[in-house]
């Protein structure tokens, strides 16, 4: 069976797709995308970096936790599956 490039398992559904509707290798391409980079010891949690702050990103059974570093506080949020990738995404990168 030969996979349309549509139906390729990494290739990334619309942004207003919820996460739940996204595989596994969906869910990582976009963190990659991102910047973040899975830790090895924990394939579920994710860092991300920027200049501001850093994030710990975990997916969890029902939602994705992100807490967020700064200056040593921590800021942390459970976001759930439903919400579409677009939004998780601009949730995420807003910072903390």
């Amino acid at each position: 069976m030969t996979l349309l490039p549509s139906e390729h398992p990494s290739e990334l559904p619309s942004d207003q797709t919820p996460l739940y509707h996204h595989a596994l290798p969906q869910l990582e391409a976009w963190l990659r995308e991102l910047g973040a980079h899975q830790q090895s010891t924990h394939s579920c949690r994710w860092d991300l970096h920027r200049p501001q702050w850093s994030a710990l990103l975990e997916l969890e059974v029902e939602e994705l936790k992100v807490s967020w570093h700064q200056e040593g506080r921590q800021s942390v949020r459970h976001f759930p599956y439903g919400l579409s990738r677009a939004d998780m995404e601009a949730a995420i990168l807003a910072g903390p």
